[in-house]
Order: C-alpha cells, then structure tokens, then sequence
C-alpha cells in the first residue's frame, strides 16, 4: 500500500515538472533573445540599395497623387450681407441704447415718486426736473409745466420717435462743439425733427434757419442745393451759433432764446431790465417780461420737450420706430446725377433717397466743380458701388432736360398738379405733413383747418400747393 501511494506521488510530481516546462517553453519562443538582439545582423548594401529605393518610389508616389480628403470650405460672406449685418447691428445698438436710456428714468421716476408720497404733479415735474441734472438750468413754472404737458401727449409720439434716427447725429455733432448734448431737444422745437419744415417767415429745415443766416453759416442756398436742409450741416451751423451766443451771454437760457429771436430783440430785453449786454449775470427769466411773445414761450417749450424726451415712458407714451433707416452712410459724388439714376438702379425707393438727401431740391446733386455727399441706407453702400457704372450711364436719360439751363429754370417755375390725401385710421396731421415733406401750419392753411386734432377717417387733405 505505501509503495503504492509513493509511485501516485511520483507520477503527480513528473507531471507538474512536465507542465511548468511546457509554459516556459512557450514563453520563450514568445520572448526576443537578448543575445539575438545584441548580435548585429549583417544586410548586404544590394538590400539596402533596394529598400531606400521603395521607400522613395513611395514618397514621390504620395507626393504626386495627394489623399483626396474632403475638408469643408469657410463660409464666406458677400460685402452686400456683411453690410446688412453691420447695419442691423447699427440699428440694433442705437434702439438699445435709446431704451436703456429711457427705462434708466422710468426707474428714477419710480425712486422719486416713492420718495415724494404724493399725488401732486407740480412737485413731481419739479423732482423729475432736478434729477436730470442738466447744465442748461430747467426752472418749473406754470409756462413749463403746460409745454411738459404738451409734449407728453401721444399726438406727439410720432415726432418724437425721428429722434431715433436724428439725435445719434445731432449729439455727435454737439460734442463736437463742446456744447451740451441736452441742446438736442432744441430741434424738436424747431422743426418738429423734419428737415423740410418751412415756416411763415422763410425759415427752413431741421434748424430753421434763414436763408440770410444760413448763408452768414456757410451753407450753400440755390436753385439746386438748399444746405438748411441737410441735417449734418444744418446741424453743424446752429452748434456754432449757439456756441458763439453762450459765449456772448454765460447762459444757457438766453443763448437758446437768441437762438429764437436774435441777439438783438435779447440785447434789448437786458437794457429795459435795467442791465448791460456786454456784462450781463441773468438768465432768461430776468428778462422774460421784455423779449417777444413768440421767445417767451419758446424757452419753456424747450425745456419741455427735454422732461418729454427723458420721461415719456412714465406717462404711459412710447416712441415708436421712425418709417427711416436708422444705419445709413454717405458717399461723395464728384459729378452731376439725378437721384432717380439710383434709385432705377440699386434697391432704394425714390421717395427714401429724398427722404435722406432733403438739401437737393429738385432730386439732382450738381456736382460740377465740387463733391456732394450722396445719403444712402447702409446696407445699399455697396450695391452702389458696384453698380457706380451702370449709374452713371444714365446721364443723358435722365439729366437730359436739366442740362440747359433754360429748361432747369422752366422746370423749376413749373406748379404741380396739387396733391391730395385720404386720412386713414390712426393718421395724426404731423405725421401726414412729414410724409410729404410738408409743415403742419402748411397743411391747416391749404386745407382751412383750424384744429390740428381734427381729423377725419376718409377726409381729404390736400397736401402740395395749388
């Protein structure tokens, strides 16, 4: 029995011996020899010769029959779409800008009235009224408050909202100037921010001025170009003049009443108030009493629309977008062209491109010995450009009876045929008078209306003169 459990223990020991020399074995022929590895193998130069030579029949093989890999193309843009995205960017920014500005004084105005407790407008104008903190002084009293009052209502909305389009110019160009950009709210006054408003008197464009004082300002007045017309430099001209008549008073409120009736009527009312122009400390309401009817309200009326312009939202009105591209561009034209050469060319109205370059008078820019600036929507100045040619081409057909001066002259005498206008639902007289390019006291007189607020749905106005 022992020497047969010693012979199983034998067997099972031989049969261990020969599995663990089996795993080795196969181990090995797995595993590189370190001696083989060590010995340096010898390669006749005929291999090597042959191996150089494949692999450089395989470089210029990948050299000359690229991988044909399919990698995306950028995407590019044409100049027309990266105008139209700068001038919606434009667009964009400059409403963004006004809305902040204006929810900005809704939120002072929730402030103020919180902190007032009262119902009494007369001490919330006043409040409203200081915290603008404005460097032209803006005083409350009962002329003020019916000019705040005026400007508030939403019969003058509509104005109002050109300041969209007009005001980035204008406080541009009142910087410029050194003066206070508050100054802007002076061409609503004026013109009610349309540059083709004419007064009684003569007085013309964004600024009012006369043809006299617009020419004393440098700006060019004939039968073609009226330059009272063109907001930037109308602009432009009415910042010196108020520059210059701070400088002559120290005062804000008797510069802007200047503004109103000149220097002199203001030089007049100081000498009956018992004080000396070349070195007089008051204000405009130290002379209020001497200076003509018209000026005396025309200060509190500024100082109205400048509360409207600022606190329009807290009385329930909004502005709404002007009917005018807010980005728009100019280029400078160095010979003769009609605007409907343009406009029969590239993508923009007629009646738009008159609506942008007011100051040409009869829709013809004569630059013959001197450049114009040509106003387009921003998003066209590249169509313009690459259709400049084609524009030009269109000279004789459309220049042809302007080149002789006796048919510009006949053209020019020439009365249209008046023109007429349903009233729609929602119309306001204003809106109709700029549409056509007309003034409000122009439409009530051609028409024998003596309430602006009086109109009609289906009422005829008539709209151009005789």
């Amino acid at each position: 029995m022992m020497k047969l459990k010693y012979l199983r223990h034998l067997i099972m020991l031989i049969m261990g011996i020969m599995l663990t020399t089996n795993i080795y074995a196969d181990y090995s022929s797995q595993r590189p020899n370190r001696r083989a590895r060590a010995r340096k193998q010898y390669t006749s130069p005929e291999i090597i010769k042959a191996e150089q030579d494949s692999l450089m029949h395989d470089s210029v093989y990948v050299a000359t029959h690229p991988i044909d890999i399919k990698e995306e193309k950028p995407r590019t843009n044409t100049l027309q779409q990266i105008d139209s995205v700068i001038a919606m960017w434009r667009a964009t920014t400059t409403v963004d800008a006004y809305d902040k500005y204006f929810n900005d004084y809704v939120m002072a105005c929730e402030r103020i009235d919180t902190t007032l407790k009262t119902t009494n407008m007369d001490s919330i104008y006043v409040a409203r009224l200081e915290a603008l903190m404005s460097p032209i002084p803006l005083q409350y009293n009962a002329e003020v408050r019916t000019a705040i009052e005026r400007f508030i209502s939403p019969n003058y909305a509509t104005i109002m909202s050109y300041a969209y389009y007009y005001f980035p110019m204008i406080e541009e160009e009142l910087i410029n100037a050194g003066i206070p950009i508050e100054l802007r709210t002076l061409a609503v006054v004026e013109s009610g921010l349309n540059p083709l408003a004419v007064s009684r008197m003569g007085a013309k464009g964004l600024w009012q001025f006369m043809p006299s004082t617009g020419r004393h300002s440098g700006l060019e007045i004939n039968s073609l170009v009226d330059e009272r017309c063109n907001p930037r430099l109308a602009t432009r001209a009415a910042c010196q003049y108020l520059k210059n008549m701070y400088n002559q008073y120290g005062d804000w409120t008797l510069a802007i009443a200047s503004y109103n009736c000149g220097p002199g009527n203001v030089n007049k009312a100081i000498v009956r108030a018992g004080g000396t122009p070349s070195n007089y400390h008051g204000s405009f309401w130290d002379v209020y009493e001497h200076l003509p009817r018209e000026t005396r309200n025309y200060v509190p009326l500024y100082m109205g629309a400048t509360y409207a312009f600022a606190y329009h939202k807290a009385h329930g009105v909004d502005y709404p977008t002007p009917p005018l591209p807010l980005a728009v561009d100019t280029i400078m034209i160095n010979r003769p062209m009609h605007l409907e050469q343009v406009s029969s060319t590239i993508d923009v109205s007629l009646e738009l491109l008159k609506i942008l370059n007011p100051e040409y008078s009869l829709n013809i820019i004569p630059a013959t010995t001197k450049s114009y600036p040509l106003t387009l929507p921003a998003e066209r100045i590249t169509d313009y450009i690459l259709n400049e040619e084609a524009i030009h081409a269109k000279d004789t057909t459309y220049l042809k009876e302007y080149t002789i001066q006796a048919n510009l002259e006949k053209k020019r005498s020439e009365a249209p045929a008046a023109t007429y206008y349903t009233v729609k639902k929602g119309d306001t007289l204003g809106a109709i008078a700029r549409k056509y390019g007309r003034s409000v006291k122009q439409l009530m007189q051609w028409n024998g209306l003596k309430n602006a607020n009086s109109l009609r749905i289906g009422q005829r106005l008539r709209v151009s003169p005789k």
